[in-house]
């Protein structure tokens, strides 16, 4: 393979840049470009040490760095790998990876680093797609979900799965090739009890996907109401800063605002929505439509009422949104309430579901916290100690294999000769070794590890 190159570090102007050298022929090239401050051959340097010099283009000092070395096959990719630390100017970086390349290297692709070392068979494919997850991580419990896959927690149970299956195969080759044993109806019953317990281990693994997605990529809520309702005031209390905008004139919110912040390590993404109401301009009503769209699409709902005002139709039209969906109904500006709104709201929904507030005089904003982390369990959910799906590729893996268990248990059940049900044993086999890389097509690598940023 060819030796590649490329900047590591996010683009912009830091402290320092890294340019991360892979391949054969990372030495080599580092010599014609780097100097060490005491003369020595790159070559022959240990792994796991750091050289300071020089990067130099015709005898001129392009800037002063660090080097780190990593030998093969202890480094990242399990080739020869190096990493030149520089200062962190945009023109630097890319300098000393123009010097690179001019060199001998190759620019490398999304996520090749990474790819080397699942080609390599350093990490696995589940292993690897933790990698990107770990960056994207927004929360310490989604990197901690993530770093339990990246050491190998998932592969471990999937591994463990695979294992059991094997122990039935072994059975049914015993069978096939010695017929002359006695060992069918022992290996019947072995495949029914071991294809059960296969199949909780794969429910389990496919139950804790909720949470997972919830994990990553956080909990979707929807701030709707009428206009003036006070939900871009919710939105500016909840970040704690003035990021819509907020006037007595309605309808100031004319799109969407989306913002994140954290309850109990889970993302939360909080999107302010155009005011519900009949509206005669266009923009305004595109706004209210995607409003709609937003809370159709949202896994929670807060419904924002205004206790100052009376009940009107929009309003009923808000409540009729509400059905079939986790919400939160929210009565605001009881400083100022009439009970007009309240008795309306009564009549619907039960007193214990309607959480009184004035976001101007800041009370009762915490029930609102409260609620979410009672409607989605916030505090049950751990991530130190059972592996936890947070990808949909595995899931729907995971689901296909649940399938063809239960195919499975069905044939054996149905006394066919075990032979049979070893085929489907094979298939569930071969379905969770897309998960680990055993068995995934090229086509399926490159589209995984394009997700993955350069330098990675």
């Amino acid at each position: 393979m060819s030796t590649i190159v490329a900047i590591s570090t996010a683009p912009g102007i830091g402290g320092i840049g890294i340019i991360r050298m892979s391949g054969e022929e990372t030495y080599s090239i580092l010599q014609k470009i780097f100097q060490p401050k005491y003369e020595t051959n790159l070559t022959e340097v240990r792994g796991y040490t750091i050289k300071y010099g020089f990067i130099i283009e015709n005898k001129i000092v392009i800037d002063e760095v660090l080097v780190s070395f990593f030998k093969s096959p202890n480094s990242y990719t399990t080739e020869d790998l190096c990493e030149i630390n520089s200062h962190g100017g945009n023109f630097i970086v890319k300098k000393i990876l123009e010097l690179c390349l001019e060199n001998g290297a190759t620019l490398a692709e999304p996520g090749e680093f990474t790819k080397r070392a699942f080609l390599n068979g350093r990490i696995d494919l589940a292993q690897a797609e933790a990698v990107i997850d770990v960056i994207l991580a927004k929360t310490q419990k989604a990197s901690k979900a993530s770093m339990k896959q990246l050491e190998g927690g998932l592969s471990e149970e999937i591994q463990k799965i695979r294992d059991m299956l094997m122990s039935i195969m072994v059975e049914v080759e015993v069978s096939i090739d010695y017929p002359e044993y006695d060992v069918e109806e022992v290996s019947n019953q072995k495949a029914e009890l071991i294809l059960k317990q296969v199949k909780n281990e794969l429910e389990k693994l496919k139950n804790s996907f909720e949470t997972g997605k919830m994990i990553k990529e956080g909990i979707k809520i929807a701030l709707i109401g009428k206009p003036n309702a006070g939900k871009s005031s919710l939105l500016n209390t909840i970040l704690k800063e003035e990021r819509a905008i907020v006037t007595e004139i309605e309808g100031t919110t004319r799109d969407i605002i989306q913002e994140s912040i954290s309850i109990k390590g889970i993302p939360i993404n909080i999107i302010d929505t155009a005011g519900i109401r009949d509206a005669d301009n266009k923009v305004e009503q595109i706004g209210i439509e995607r409003s709609r769209k937003s809370a159709e699409e949202a896994d929670l709902i807060i419904a924002i009422f205004d206790a100052s005002r009376e009940f009107t139709k929009e309003d009923r039209e808000i409540i009729e949104m509400l059905q079939n969906k986790k919400s939160i109904i929210v009565l605001n500006k009881i400083d100022i309430a009439k009970n007009d709104a309240k008795q309306e709201l009564l009549k619907i929904i039960l007193p214990e579901n309607i959480i009184e507030i004035s976001i101007k005089n800041k009370q009762g904003i915490h029930k609102i916290y409260d609620r979410i982390e009672q409607l989605f369990q916030l505090d049950e959910i751990q991530v130190d100690y059972e592996t936890t799906i947070t990808n949909v590729r595995h899931k729907d893996i995971i689901t296909k294999a649940i399938q063809i268990t239960n195919k499975a248990i069905q044939t054996n059940k149905q006394n066919m000769p075990i032979d049979i049900t070893g085929l489907e044993i094979k298939e569930i086999m071969e379905e969770l070794g897309k998960i680990t890389g055993e068995s995934v097509n090229d086509e399926i690598i490159k589209e995984i590890f394009s997700k993955f940023c350069l330098g990675k």
